[in-house]
């Protein structure tokens, strides 16, 4: 924010935010996220700047980019001799390459280098294995460190170098592609890269051979466009591949095919110049954009009329704001704007249009949808490497101080012993390389094994994953499929899911649910034998005329008639919130969610009852309103009919919400058979049911806008009178009716109706009884109960079931009657339809208001219709005013609306039409679980605020008693708007719901107060959504969470503007949608449904939480078990550092021994079945809290390591040195005894008695690992060639101790003391537990299911019948 109060409107009280926030952020996490905040502002920040100038600017000469004087200049030419040059860089514009990938050639070895370097425990080996490599100072070898360490580094650089690799050819698919272009016949070679020129002669050389003669043709027909007539002596039309199009080409694209760069329009084949463009890779929108080429540019339809033209473009610099467009084009001596309603950017598609002529002026990284792109990402960690961190920190503390004090031990003993024993004369070692040789002898407490091991059992679960067939989807064969196996276990620690709407959410399918009109709601029954309507428009709707489609009597089984409230009890197995019913049991054309009013929706039937009443009084009021309301859904679009080679009809239009209203006309008895921009004709059914066609002409259209939120046309019926039919949003229509006053009157009625029946459901709901948890972040609870009401019995050990609970607040659903009798019954006891007809209209807006309502709640679109009849004067002389206004060069759009808002007055009501934009199968249920394991949703998206709302509210995103509070920078004093917020819901526990749009994002993002205000709101609102966000604003979004929250985050989406917050975020989820693949390419994973999310977080990412921490945390237990009595023989051998371990066992410790016991449970481990962990959503919290590797349970497991190191050593130590009861009391004996017993425990404890899934895996592992030391034990006595102090392994084991009962007795001893304390300790863990004490470092907040230790939810899985329930809710789901 600048001094001088330039920016914000809301400058001046800066301070007072600052203050406000001061004393009212008292919470630990925002103490925590301010100290983060001034460490990145004095530390990170100066680094920032020191880098850029130095590295970047002096060193690299990679310095920022001066903005030009004037803008681009590109003159309209039909062919360039040499490439334009920008006179920013002095040299040609960019190419149209485009990289994704992470490295290059060049930086590949540093990067990578370094960015291994910063991995602690890769910096820790590397600093202990180069001093290992000089001789004198190790007791275990030279290279024993280095060369793991060297190994396992290069497979790690080897396998990023792969992974990026891959990325480097999805980019040349992408370059590679092919487009069309208009070159010079005789200059083709010269305009092609210097590769294509060397491939070219290469081939001509070589064209002999007969099978390059053979792919030189295949090659010469795909790059030559099939013959076309727009061709001259020096220019034709070629194809080429993307990376060659350079700034001031023109190219041409054909139907369906997208932009390769950003283009501005110089022809489109549509009427009067429009082409229909699909931005949906941009910014998620599902509308069809109309593209409008200039009028001065009319000439350039063909290479001739390209010639002619002098023209030249001027471009603002590049810049990555995706909704504006700054230019102007020059055609002789005028001069005329360009906005973003004369240009395609990169990505867009073209629809509904033959072809299109364009200018490109913007190529490769330097386009709109690059420029949004998440550049060159840095590599993704997983979060538990920070924890792990911080035990090696704490490990190498420990190897340091053990080091040091086993040095100070070698002192005193040279002190005391060693200067006064002869036969050590001149044996003195100096301190240095003593205290050396410790740090090497115990540098593996911090095992170089973890990591090798770590990256086995990446791939071992990444395969278990990917093998799961509950994420497999059978209706596009598509797998889940894993990019990484780095962050695997970061999926079972999300706090935060960030989700994009079309694709992700919606199957881009829109479908007509029902009418209201007249006062009367019905429900739409849609054809079954017809497709629904893809919102991407790229597959036809189908419309073929059927006689039998209308008339159809009461025999006719229909999804709904009408709606009957059922009370249903719920079980304590659902939770708090409504559940909604499953997509496997069939939803209910309009379903009602949970709500404590007793009043019944009045819906008369459907849309095929409603036809027959107005057959059976063909003449009455009611069928009068009601044709004049189809009608006007027939008549009011843009849509238009094309007839297929078969003779049907297919529509194209803009708006899929178009193609729904139009195949529900024509299912209503209207079918649009042609348009143009001068008629429509209609096929029409008239009382007597005889077919005929009818031909409206269209006067004029008044386009729909964001701001309008409305489209009107004028029509002249075939009678000659003049209509204006309007459709648009409620609040739009509202105030232009003729009775606007009682209109809003009784649209503010109905609103406070709705409300105080929310408030009171709000204010039931609160005092149902409730879970409350904090998980991986303050000030956030869940509201709800728990899902599963199970607690332990106080009179025994063995757990039960509770009954169900009855006395929860039940819910209601809207139910189709069984059968058509049941109508027939109730639509006796309803009022005359008539009587609906003529009723007042403060009833009719009344009810309507009211139908509107149910419809927003269910999450379905809604559109008022509204006609007024204009008099022969009033068009006339409106239409001059509308003729100047599209006839101004300035401010014409303004001027347009404002025309516009003349004529839409006075309307009269004629109904309201309910789309649905069709969910997923199971995002509803998906997301209840998602709100329910602690996870905050964020619905990131490009569409317009209503739409978002909408199906926020079908997701269940948005619950019935939502309070949706809507930020917006237009109503002033937004920092005021946010803190107002903010402090209410630490008040008020109510669901909430924050929405927000993309120019209030873009100011609060502009202002550090405003962002801190708005990054506060986050953790105290249930959830957020963000509409008309651009990709660049997603992913700063996902940026602003990830430095500020503790949480990590997740992103999911299906096209390529959601790249940048996928590839920003912690998870990055892609869904191989209808929007492409891009997205999932580039994420982390890939599923095939946004309801595998549930599977994938719930199950397997608390599955490979729980395996990784185990195994993190096994690993070190057994390396201070290992060491423990390796530290404690030294006090033994005078401090000298002499091993009590044969080094060839020594080597093969962590490899051959001990391995399997830590690899096989991180792959197989399964603390919680699956149904459990999708049944008890609440569960997976203990991955958000960390519960698993944390440090507390670090200290616990470092201590049992250590205590029981300390009894492998003394219980043989006392029998070989105090009793003296061995045969053998060599050092071998002793030091084998005390590897057997380490070897033995470590498998015994690991894989029988702390592993709960033991499966034959497990079995299997343990007999190798056991059989095999034993084998080994044989190997050695067989292998030694002679005995070598102080080992005296030849024949040891096979016919010395080995055959002593004493050293097998001193064996099994020693483990039955180990597992009697374990077994012990194990069993007052499980009294701690059942009594609710354990953890004893951990303050339980309540008593719901999170809450419960894991051990009783294991032992309540051995109950058949929890086991029955839980199987039942799960698979509910």
């Amino acid at each position: 924010m600048s001094k001088d109060g330039s920016g914000s409107g809301n400058v001046s009280k800066a301070p007072e935010a600052s203050d406000h926030m001061v004393e009212t952020m008292k919470m630990p996490y925002e103490e925590r996220a301010s100290g983060v905040k001034r460490i990145r502002r004095r530390i990170h920040e100066p680094v920032e700047r020191l880098y850029r100038t130095y590295i970047l600017e002096i060193l690299l000469r990679q310095k920022p980019l001066p903005p030009s004087k004037s803008g681009r200049h590109i003159p309209l030419e039909a062919t360039h001799r040499t490439p334009l040059v920008d006179e920013r860089r002095g040299h040609a514009y960019i190419s149209n390459s485009i990289r994704s990938s992470r490295y290059t050639v060049w930086d590949f070895l540093p990067k990578q280098f370094a960015f291994q370097c910063t991995r602690l425990a890769n910096f820790y080996f590397i600093c202990m294995g180069i001093p290992q490599t000089i001789p004198g100072f190790s007791t275990t070898g030279n290279f024993t460190t280095i060369l793991p360490v060297a190994f396992f580094l290069i497979l790690t650089i080897c396998k990023e170098g792969y992974d990026d690799f891959r990325r480097h050819r999805l980019d040349k698919v992408e370059n590679n592609d092919l487009a069309t272009v208009l070159r010079p016949k005789d200059r083709e070679s010269n305009t092609r890269s210097f590769g294509a020129q060397v491939s070219a002669m290469i081939v001509g050389m070589l064209q002999g051979l007969p099978f390059i003669k053979r792919r030189r043709r295949d090659a010469v027909h795909a790059k030559r466009v099939e013959k076309d007539e727009d061709e001259d002596e020096d220019s034709h039309w070629t194809r080429i591949k993307w990376h060659d199009i350079r700034v001031g080409d023109i190219l041409k694209l054909k139907r369906d095919e997208p932009a390769p760069a950003d283009i501005a329009l110089l022809h489109a084949s549509g009427e009067e110049g429009v082409a229909y463009i699909e931005t949906m890779a941009l910014d998620g929108e599902t509308n069809l954009k109309s593209k409008q080429v200039p009028h001065a540019l009319n000439r350039c339809y063909n290479i001739a009329g390209i010639k002619e033209t002098k023209a030249e473009f001027v471009l603002e610099d590049p810049n990555h704001d995706l909704y504006d467009f700054t230019g102007s084009v020059t055609v002789g001596e005028a001069t005329y704007p360009l906005t973003l309603n004369e240009v395609v950017f990169r990505g867009s598609v073209l629809r509904n249009t033959r072809s299109l002529i364009g200018l490109a002026v913007k190529t490769g990284e330097e386009c709109k949808i690059r420029m949004n792109a998440n550049h060159h990402p840095k590599a993704k960690k997983p979060r538990l490497e920070r924890y792990t961190n911080q035990v090696v920190l704490t490990l190498i503390a420990y190897v340091v101080i053990l080091s040091v004090g086993c040095s100070m031990g070698y002192l005193i003993w040279h002190d005391h012993t060693e200067k006064h024993s002869w036969y050590l004369n001149h044996a003195y070692v100096p301190y240095k390389q003593v205290i050396i040789g410790y740090l090497i002898m115990f540098n593996n407490v911090i095992p170089l094994a973890l990591y090798i091991s770590m990256e086995i059992v990446k791939v071992g679960q990444m395969i278990m994953v990917m093998g799961d067939a509950g994420m497999y989807d059978e209706d596009t064969n598509t797998t889940m499929t894993c990019n990484t196996n780095t962050i695997l276990e970061n999926l079972g620690q999300v706090s935060y899911v960030l989700t994009d709407k079309t694709g992700t959410l919606t199957e881009n399918i829109m479908q007509f649910r029902g009418i209201s009109v007249a006062g009367t709601a019905w429900l739409h029954k849609q054809n079954s034998d017809e497709p629904s309507v893809p919102m991407d428009g790229r597959k036809s709707v189908t419309i073929h005329r059927k006689s039998e489609d209308v008339g159809k009597g009461g025999a006719e089984r229909y999804d709904a008639a009408g709606i009957v409230i059922q009370e249903m009890e719920l079980s304590t197995l659902n939770s708090s919130s409504q559940r909604l019913p499953s997509e496997n049991q069939g939803r209910p054309s309009l379903h009602r969610r949970s709500t404590d009013r007793q009043r019944q929706a009045y819906i008369q039937g459907t849309t095929t009852d409603l036809l027959a009443q107005i057959r059976q009084k063909p003449r009455s009021v009611f069928a009068r309103k009601v044709r004049d309301f189809i009608l006007a859904i027939a008549l009011c679009h843009t849509a238009i009919p094309e007839r297929t080679e078969d003779g049907e009809i297919d529509f194209q239009a803009s708006s899929p919400d178009e193609i729904a209203l139009v195949r529900a006309a024509r299912d209503l008895g209207l079918l649009v058979t042609s348009r143009s921009t001068q008629s429509v004709t209609l096929h029409e059914t008239d009382d007597y049911g005889k077919d005929e066609h009818r031909t409206y002409q269209i006067l004029d259209v008044i386009e729909f806008s964001s701001k309008r939120k409305r489209m009107s046309i004028i029509i002249r019926y075939p009678d000659g009178s003049i209509h204006l039919l309007c459709k648009g949003a409620d609040n739009a229509i509202i105030p232009r009716l003729k009775q606007s006053a009682l209109a809003v009157r009784k649209s503010q009625e109905v609103r406070r109706s709705m409300q105080i029946e929310r408030e009171s459901l709000r204010k039931s709901e609160q005092n149902t009884p409730r879970t409350s948890f904090v998980a991986g972040r303050p000030s956030l609870s869940i509201r709800g109960r728990s899902s599963l009401d199970i607690r332990p019995d106080p009179k025994r050990h063995s757990l039960g079931v509770p009954p169900f609970d009855q006395s929860r607040p039940s819910s209601t659903y809207l139910r189709p009657p069984l059968d058509r009798h049941s109508t027939d019954r109730r639509s006796r006891s309803r009022p005359s339809l008539d009587d609906f007809a003529v009723a007042d209209d403060g009833q009719i807006f009344s009810s309507c208001f009211k139908h509107l309502d149910d419809f927003a709640t269910e999450g379905l679109r809604t559109l008022v219709f509204a006609q007024r009849v204009l008099t022969e004067d009033e068009y006339v002389s409106w239409k001059k005013l509308y003729q100047e206004a599209t006839t101004s060069l300035v401010n014409r759009q303004e001027r347009i609306e404002a025309a516009g808002e003349v004529v839409e007055q006075g309307l009269d009501l004629l109904g309201a039409s309910a789309i649905e934009d069709k969910l997923q199968k199971g995002v509803p249920e998906t997301i209840d679980k998602l709100r329910r394991a602690n996870m905050k949703i964020i619905m990131l998206t490009g569409d317009k605020r209503e739409t978002a709302v909408n199906i926020a509210h079908a997701a269940n995103i948005c619950q019935p008693t939502s309070e949706v509070r809507v930020l917006d920078s237009v109503k002033g004093d937004l920092a005021g708007q946010l803190r107002g917020l903010v402090d209410e819901l630490r008040i008020d526990s109510m669901h909430s719901v924050a929405v927000i749009d993309g120019q209030t994002l873009a100011d609060v993002e502009a202002d550090a107060v405003l962002s801190d205000l708005f990054y506060s709101l986050i953790p105290v609102v249930d959830s957020v959504i963000c509409c008309r966000a651009s990709p660049s604003q997603k992913a700063a979004i996902v940026k602003g969470i990830k430095t500020r929250m503790r949480g990590l985050t997740l992103a999911i989406g299906d096209g390529a503007n959601d790249v940048a917050m996928i590839t920003t975020s912690h998870v990055g989820i892609g869904i191989s949608g209808k929007e492409g693949l891009q997205a999932a390419r580039v994420a982390d994973f890939s599923i095939a449904q946004f309801r595998f999310l549930q599977r994938l977080l719930l199950v397997h990412g608390r599955w490979n939480y729980i395996r990784t921490a185990k195994f993190i945390l096994w690993t070190y237990w057994k390396e201070m078990f290992f060491y423990t009595v390796q530290a404690s023989y030294q006090r033994y051998n005078g401090y000298t550092g002499s091993s009590l371990y044969e080094n060839w066992s020594l080597t093969a410790l962590n490899t051959l021994f001990t391995s399997l016991c830590t690899i096989m449970p991180g792959m197989f481990e399964q603390d919680l079945s699956a149904e459990t962990l999708l049944a008890v959503p609440e569960l997976y919290v203990h991955g958000q809290r960390n519960g698993e590797l944390n440090l507390p349970q670090v200290l616990v497991w470092m201590a049992l390591g250590t205590a029981q190191g300390l009894l492998v050593w003394y219980i043989p130590w006392q029998l070989f040195n105090h009793h003296n009861i061995m045969g053998d009391n060599g050092t071998f004996a002793l030091g084998d005894l005390c590897f057997s017993l380490a070897i033995m425990w470590t498998n015994i404890k690991l894989l029988l008695m702390e592993t709960h899934y033991k499966s034959t895996v497990i079995a299997v592992g343990f007999t190798i690992t056991v059989g095999g030391w034993w084998a080994w034990n044989s190997f050695l006595s067989y292998a030694y060639t002679d005995n070598l102090s102080p080992f005296d392994v030849k024949d040891g084991f096979l016919h010395g101790f080995g055959r002593d009962p004493n050293w097998w007795f001193a064996l099994v001893l020693t483990l039955a003391v180990l597992v009697t304390l374990e077994l012990a300790w194990k069993s007052a863990r499980r009294y701690l537990a059942l009594a609710g004490r354990w953890p004893l470092w951990v303050k339980r907040s309540g008593k719901g299911a999170e809450e419960m230790d894991l051990a009783i939810w294991q032992e309540m899985e051995r109950d058949p019948e929890v086991r029955r329930r839980l199987r039942e809710e799960a698979g509910a789901d």
